[in-house]
Formats: structure tokens, sequence, C-alpha cells
């Protein structure tokens, strides 16, 4: 290994690179993007169709089942769902992690488009987008009035929105939760009546008069004029005076018969903040861009509008992302200067100041030049990234401590700091690299993890990954060259620390080594016993997935039943906002009535706008578990009291989307036969204790009300079908009829609408009239029939199949695998119908997929790990001593997770994965060493016994550095990395005792017949 040399020999070129490297991860750590959670690409496209008038069954014939046909054709689906319910169908599809979004994207618009022609041709809406979570809104901001009415807040809103899409670093802003804006004409059906004008002549003689037909041109000599006509209406007293019926010596107009005035449209989404009618402005950041930087000039365009509100309307920001992305930076960071300090304490007790000091330089040095590759390899700051630097925090120093120690044992023969420290680095180089090699390939399996929770995690490998290279390159190159001017010739008194391990090693170790290698047999025994004793307490650990994610804000859903008013969830919102406000943890409300709010979570999209939905986003004063579900279950307790509506509250999830905790799929092509099996199932899973939120959206009875006309009757009056579905839509809701432009330039439907209740109401029908085409009024009644008809809600649709999906969250502390169990007892022992089945969805689906993934690529890694120990030992047998650790570290990982009550969650199979790496270095230590004794002529029993009492300073101290760089963090009390930290640390805590004693046994047993 000649590197070193080199960079000694050529210092000012060594340090001119490395500081080169430095000032790239400076920069790097300044302009890097920041976010709180990864950015990652989802592979998945929906398609919304809305065809209004149609029955769930009939848009399962006319539009699912052919786009689905079409795109069940593409490679690569992970998974095929539908939503079905009356005029509207929502289709998700997935393809595999590692497909390319923009190319399946473009697959799914060239299927759907290839089928158009096959699709009715009066769809209203045919959209198709990518689902992508990075498009989270970082920023919500409120404008607030009591007072003034949507025609002042929308102008004021959209005015915002337009500056902040001008922002650097901003994708796109968008205006919400306001009511349309028309110019209404109201008709006095009774008036009319009198005059004998019936609606249609309304709708008729407004659309003929607000008509805009371009003229034409004529020619004028050469010149050539375009001719402009009358045109639209220029102005509110055009349509008012517009003539309706003419008659000689009497014109009745517009104003007449009907109120015209600009008003809201009916609502269908509308919001509150903190109890005030509120419009919101959000803005998604552009992929790439520094959170920071962008909500600060955001802010300041904020004050700019502020400054010149009108009289009645404020302003507030309901959410801003930079609190949480402060906070848990800042976490993290605290964590990564607590490990820090801990790594030097330790390295100062144990090697003293000279020495510890060359290794605690290579840590912040490792830190920036991973950070600038970081950079440049595409990932930024976010928790999944510093929590990649809190791991390789105490792997870093390894080489660090390796190369420096192999110095100062050269500088103590005699040789030249320089001489001492090309030769002391370049004995160990190759050792270093590959102890380096068998680290980073421990971290290999989540950096090929195909799924959703390998993507979710991918920045953390790949920040260990690099920070190891770097850390690699600063001991081959600097650490030498600075232990070349750092550390002296002299001999040193060690430290006290470092005599009491040489003390240590040398009494009580050696002689509890003795008797091992005395008693071969009996050790290894004994170490089985632990190793099964250990497996038997996993089965009392639990299994789960991605922990809950602390953050301060929990989601209250509210759902009345089919059928139920806006104006009736409007109260019942209303109703739940006060009860939340009342806590003194509750910091704010944001209400929102008709549709879910924005999205401002990555994995949370809003929900569909139906008016018997709202929902309640509650902002609390902290996000720990333990304050936050105690006031949860309360507010639990108060909704029950509420009648009328199924309240939930949702709590935020980590890691990728998935429908809920627990999701029963029950499939089957008979609709009845599904009904009654997802009753059943809805059952199981709410006597089930643990479960809440219990939802099955099969079970939600419809009422239709049906307008049956009798044609032979309608005939016989001369009266048009298609007249009387005129006449019901105008009177009940309104018909847009033509457009109507301000003097600003803003457009307005003219919607003509019966001059009644602000809502419409079954008497209603009562004053409509409809006209013949003789010219004769008669009473709407006379033609039709008003039936109460039962629909068929919703169903859904699973890989082309008809199912319905039952979900239920979790309660608690409660396990979602331990329910999902109990729930699928039950539906064994279930009598299904002929043709009906279930399929376990949720939680435990996505769990098995990702440790099904994980567990390939890790036996893929381990392969890896044995081909580089083969290499480096010549021998097949000596790679088997070296992996005995590993079993131990299983052994520690199962009495750490034990120990602090955590479940063997997905973060804590990453710790698993980490540990296999570390462990086998410290053997890798001891048996390398062992080998060169043997080759200088010692016997077996010797060379391991000297090996196992000389090397056990560096293993301690490699250990102990681990463990102090992850305390901080597995101290924390996180539920995401707090499982980490304990499989880490007990694992190498365990592996490093039993390694001590078990590696050596092995390495006299199996070394027996090795030369």
């Amino acid at each position: 290994m000649k590197l070193p040399a080199i960079a000694i020999k050529n210092r000012r070129f060594t340090l001119v690179l490395l500081l080169l490297l430095i000032m790239l991860g400076v920069v790097s750590v300044q302009n890097m993007p920041r976010s709180e959670d990864p950015q990652f690409e989802f592979p998945a496209t929906m398609i919304r169709v809305v065809y209004p008038g149609t029955n769930t069954m009939d848009m399962e014939k006319l539009i699912v089942d052919p786009i689905e046909e079409a795109i069940n054709e593409l490679d690569d689906i992970k998974v095929l769902k539908s939503n079905i319910e009356d005029g509207l169908a929502v289709i998700n599809v997935e393809f595999l992690y590692g497909s390319d979004s923009q190319e399946k994207y473009d697959d799914v618009v060239s299927s759907v488009s290839r089928i158009r022609d096959d699709l009715p041709e009066d769809i209203a809406v045919l959209d198709m987008d990518r689902i992508s979570p990075v498009d989270v809104n970082i920023i919500q901001i409120a404008l607030m009035s009591d007072t003034q009415g949507y025609g002042v807040l929308k102008p004021l809103a959209e005015k915002l929105e337009k500056t902040l899409e001008r922002i650097a670093g901003v994708k796109r802003a968008n205006v919400e939760a306001f009511a349309e804006q028309q110019l209404q004409v109201k008709a006095d059906l009774e008036k009319m009546r009198e005059l004998g004008i019936g609606i249609e002549d309304l709708i008729q003689s407004i659309q003929v008069s607000g008509a805009n037909l371009p003229g034409g041109h004529v020619l004028s000599g050469n010149r050539r004029f375009t001719v402009q006509t009358s045109g639209d209406f220029s102005s509110i007293e055009d349509l008012k005076r517009t003539a309706v019926h003419s008659s000689p010596g009497k014109v009745i107009y517009v104003e007449d018969v009907a109120n015209v005035e600009l008003a809201d449209a009916l609502p269908s989404y509308q919001a509150r903040y903190e109890g005030v009618k509120s419009v919101f402005v959000t803005v998604v950041q552009r992929e790439g861009s520094n959170i920071f930087q962008v909500m600060d000039n955001i802010k300041s365009e904020i004050s700019k509008l502020e400054a010149r509100l009108p009289d009645g309307v404020t302003l507030d920001i309901t959410h801003d992302q930079t609190e949480s992305v402060e906070d848990r930076i800042s976490q993290f960071f605290d964590s990564l200067v607590q490990g820090l300090i801990l790594v030097g304490i330790l390295t100062l007790i144990f090697l003293g100041f000279r020495p510890a000091l060359v290794i605690i330089f290579a840590i912040p040095l490792s830190f920036y030049i991973g950070i600038g590759w970081l950079d440049i390899a595409g990932f930024g700051i976010q928790q999944m990234s510093i929590a990649g630097l809190v791991i390789a925090l105490g792997l870093l120093v390894d080489n660090a401590i390796v190369v420096t120690e192999n110095v100062d044992r050269f500088l103590r023969k005699g040789l030249p700091p320089a001489e001492a420290a090309a030769k002391g680095a370049s004995q160990v180089g190759w050792a270093v690299i590959s102890g380096t090699m068998t680290t980073i390939l421990a971290f290999v399996p989540i950096l090929m993890l195909q799924t959703g929770a390998g993507v979710f995690l991918r920045s953390m490998p790949v920040t260990v990954i690099l920070t190891l290279l770097a850390s690699l390159l600063i001991a081959l190159t600097l650490s030498p060259l600075l232990a070349s001017y750092l550390l002296k010739k002299r001999k040193q008194e060690p430290p006290f620390m470092q005599k009491q391990v040489f003390k240590f090693a040398s009494g009580h170790y050696k002689k509890l080594l003795t008797y091992s290698l005395n008693h071969p047999y009996l050790v290894l025994l004994i170490a089985i016993l632990i190793l099964v004793g250990s497996v038997g307490l996993a089965g009392k650990l639990g299994v789960s997935m991605f922990p809950k994610a602390e953050k301060p804000m929990i989601m209250v859903n509210i759902e009345l039943p089919e059928g139920a008013s806006f104006n009736q969830t409007q109260a019942i919102a209303e109703q739940a906002e006060a009860a939340v406000r009342q806590h003194e943890l509750v910091r704010s409300v944001a209400t929102n009535i008709g549709k879910g709010n924005p999205r401002i979570y990555y994995n949370i999209f809003p929900s569909r706008q139906v008016p018997n939905y709202a929902q309640l986003v509650v902002r609390l004063s902290t996000g720990k578990l333990s304050i936050v579900e105690p006031f949860v279950a309360e507010l639990r307790e108060t909704f029950a009291d509420i009648p009328g509506a199924r309240i939930t509250i949702k709590e935020l999830l980590q890691g990728p989307p998935y429908e809920a905790p627990i999701a029963i799929r029950v499939v089957g092509d008979d609709p009845d036969k599904v009904l009654l099996a997802s009753r059943d199932v809805e059952k199981f899973i709410t006597s089930t204790p643990g479960t809440v939120n219990v939802d099955n959206p099969l079970d939600k009875p419809k009422v239709d009300l049906k307008v049956t006309i009798n044609r032979a009757k309608a005939a016989m009056y001369a009266v048009p079908v298609n007249a009387i579905d005129q006449a019901v839509r105008a009177s009940l809701v309104g018909l847009t009829v033509s457009d109507f432009r301000d003097e600003n330039g803003e457009d307005y439907p003219i919607v003509v609408k019966y001059q009644g209740a602000d809502r419409p109401r079954i008497e209603d029908f009562d004053a409509m009239m409809v006209k013949s085409t003789s010219g004769s009024l008669i009473p709407l009644k006379q033609l039709i029939k008003l039936e109460l008809h039962s629909a068929l809600p919703r169903f859904q649709h699973h890989m082309t199949e008809r199912m319905v999906r039952i979900t239920a969250d979790i309660e608690g502390s409660y396990q979602a695998e331990a329910l999902t169990n109990e729930i699928v007892d039950k539906l064994e022992q279930y009598d299904w119908p002929e043709g009906v089945f279930y399929q376990v969805g949720g939680e435990q689906e996505q769990r098995k997929e990702s440790f099904n993934g994980m567990a390939k690529v890790l036996l893929i890694a381990l392969l890896g790990i044995f081909a580089i120990l083969v290499l480096q030992f010549n021998s097949f047998t000596q790679p088997i001593v070296i992996f005995a650790a590993i079993p131990f570290a299983v052994t520690g990982m199962i009495l750490g997770l034990w120990v602090a009550g955590f479940t063997f969650s997905f973060t804590a199979f990453i710790g698993l994965t980490s540990l296999v790496g570390i462990v086998v270095n410290n053997s890798i230590i001891l048996v390398d060493y062992a080998n060169q004794l043997r080759k200088d002529g010692h016997d077996i029993r010797e060379a391991v016994m000297l090996s196992a009492q000389t090397r056990m300073l560096p293993i301690l101290l490699t250990t102990m550095t681990t463990i102090g760089g992850l305390l901080p963090l597995t101290l924390s009390g996180s539920s995401m990395w707090s499982p980490m930290g304990s499989t880490i640390i007990g694992g190498l805590l365990v592996s490093t005792l039993l390694t001590l004693i078990v590696v050596p046994v092995l390495y006299q047993l199996l070394s027996s017949k090795h030369t």
C-alpha cells in the first residue's frame, strides 16, 4: 500500500486536495436541500374520471373495466386498484420500485389514450396525474374574515398565489376552500306562472342574448376590417334589461321575473381557521431547493401583503414545515454533537491526548467530505441522511484508530516520524480497506431494497457508505500525515485506562480464556444455549413496520351518513372544532368542510370532495407520544358522544404510504355476498381490542330520490323530456346558461336558479313548472313521480377484482402484527359465502414485502463479505470463525430490544443489517493478528492467546466508540430510531463479549488442520 507514503511525500498536494474536498462539503452544508423527510420518486399514476349521473355498476362497466384492461397489459405493475362510486372513478396504478416514474406515467397515458374512443363521449373529466410524495405543501396560509365575502378573499388569495409562484424554489401555489362567484339569476316562479313564462323561456333569452359570435370581416378599398358584433353582456344592467317575452305594447325583462346578483355558489368546500371563515393558499417546494431559503422569501412576500390587507381581513400561517424540519434536524445534530463528544472522550481516555487528537480530527473532516459527495449524489439533509451520519460516527473512527496505533508502534521502535507514519499506515492499509469494504457491504442490502421502505430509507445507507469512504481516504492520507507531526518519538507512559485494559487482559481475561480453550465444547454449548434462549425470547418482542411520526399534529376525520347535507356536515364540524379547542395542548385548528385539508404530510393524500365529509387539522404544542396518546384517547371519548357522525382521529405514521395499519380485503364478484361478508369482517375487527377507526366503505346505506318521468303523459301534454330535466336542474341547484366578464377581466358563470331557500329542498318540486310546445305551463309534479331508491354507495377493485377494503387504526401501544393475526384467526374460522374470500393488506402486507426483500439482499451481502474474507485469509474455515460473531450479534439485538421495550421494527432490521459489518470487523482484527503470530513461529494456542490479549484494546475501543456515537440518538426516545440504536448497542455488547471467548475457541478447533 503506497498511498500513505505518497501522501506524506507530497504534503502540499495532499493538503490542497483534502482542503478542496472539505470546502465542497462546507458549501454543500450551506446549500443542500433541506426537508423533514426523504424526497423520493414514487412510480405511481392516478386516473380520475367524472361521469355525472352514472351509478356505480355503470361506472364499473363503462369506465373502470376498459381502463383497467388496458393498463393491466403494462409491465412491472405492482398493484392496480380502483375506487368506484356514483359518477366518479379513481384508478391507482403502482409500479415496481426502481421503475422510471416518468416513463411509466407516459405508458399509462398512452394506454388510456388508445382506448379513449371506447369510453363514453360525454365524460366530464378524465385526468391523469403522477402520484409524488415530494409534492407536499411546505406552507399553508389562511386569509380570514368574518365580515368580508369570498368576492374579497378570493382575489386577494389569487394575487398572493401569483406572487408566490414567482419565487425561486416554488414549484406551484394553489388557492383552495372558496365558494365560486356566480352571477345568479334567481327566478320568481310564482310571478313567472302568472305571466305565463316558463323557466326555459328565461334560460333561452339569456343564452341567445349572451352569445358572442364573431362577425367576420369586410373590405373597404384596400383596407380589411374585423366586424365586432354586440357580443356578450357588458354589464349586469345589460343582463337585467334582457327581454324574456314581448308582445304588442308590453316587454317583460329579466329583472321583472328574477333577481340578478353576484353571489356565492352552493358550497362544496369551505374552510375555517381558528373559527373564522378562511381561504387557503398553499405552496409546493421545487425539488432540490432549500426549504429555509424558499420560506424566507415566502414570508417576506406575506409581510408585504399583510400590510395592505383591507379592513376585516387578517392573515395567518396554519402550517409551516420549516418548524418541524428545524426541530427534526436540530434533534439529530444534537445527537451527532453529543456522540462526537463521547467518542472524543473515549479516545482521549484510552489513547492519550496526541493520538486522540489525530483520531478526533478525522471525524469532522470525514463528515464534510462525505456530505459533499452526498450532495453530488443528489441527496439532501433530512432525518434519514442525518441518521446515516450518526451511525457512521462510531464507525469512521475505527480506521483512524488502527492507523494511528500502528504509526505509534513504529515510533516507539525509533523510526523517524515521517518514516514511521508511512510504514505504519502502509502496513495496515489493505486491512483497513478490507474492513471498510465489509462494513460497507453490510449497508448494501438497504441500498438495494426495491420496496417502499427501501426507497424511503435509501439516503441513510448512501450517507453511511460515502462517509466511510471519506474516512478511509482520511485514514490513508491525512491521519498518517498528522501523526508524523503530532505523535512524539520518545517513549511515553500509556494512559491510565489503557494500562487497566492491559492489566485485565493479562490477568482475569487470560485465566478465563485459558479455561475456555481447555474446555472448548462446554463454552460452545453455553454459547449455543444463550443463542437458543434469546431466539425463544424473540417471540415476545412482536413485529412492526414503522412507528408513529411523533409530529405535533393530528387529523380529525368527520363522516356523516351518505346523503347528509353540507349544512349538517358544517354543524358537526363546528361542534367537533369547539370540543378540540378547549384543550390546552391545542395550538390551532384548521377546519375543512366538504374535503380533506390540502396535503401537508408526505404519505397522506386529500380525500375526495363530498358534502358529508369534513376534516380538522389540529396543531399541538408537542408531539411526544406519552402526552399525545392520552389526549387522543380523551378526544375519542368526547367524540363518541356526538350523534349522527362517525368521527375518527388519525395520528401520522412514518414510512411509505399504505391504506391503514390494519386492512382486510373482501373479494368477490357478487356485490350482495361481498356486502354481507364485509359486515361480518367489520364486526370481527371492531370486537378485537386495540382497533379503532374501523371503516367499511360498502356498509354505508345510500338512498337517492329518483325522478321517474311519465313519458306518455309528457307526450300527451307535448312537453319534451329534456325540458323536464332542465327545469329540475335549474330549480334545484341552478343551470349555467352563459358567462359574464366584468371590467377587471374576471369571468363569472351566469346561473339561472329558483328564488327560494338558499339550499334546495324537496318542497321545491311543488313550485316547478314546465312549458309545453303549445305555450301552456304544466305543473311538473303532474308529469313525474318521486321515489326513494336505495343504491350501492361505492365499491373497489384490487388487481381488477371486485372487493371492499375494511380498514382500522391502532390504539395506543398495540401492535399491528398481533392484532392482524388475531383477526386472521377469526377469518379462518368464518364460513365464507361461495365465491368470496379475503386478503390481508395494510402494514402486514407492506412488512412482509419489505422484510422478504431485506432477507434476500442481506444474504447477498453476507456472501459478498464472505468472499472478501476468503480472499483476505486465503481460507474457507477462517471466514466461518469470523462469521461466528453474527449469531451472537442477533442475541444481543434481541436482548437490547427486550430490555428497551421495543418491537422488531423495520428500523431494528436496519440495525441488525448494520451489525453484520460492525461485529465482523472485531473478529477480523483478532484472527488476522493470530495468523501473523503463527507465521512468526507461535503454535495455534499461543497465537490465539496473545492475539486475544493484544487486540482487546482496539476491539473494546472500536465497540465503545460505536456505542458512544449512537447512545444520544438511542436515549432520545425516538420511536423511529431508538429501536435501531438499541439493536446495534445490544448486539455490539453481547457479540464483543462472546467474540473475545468464542472466536478464540473456534479458531483453535477449526485451525488444528489449517497450515
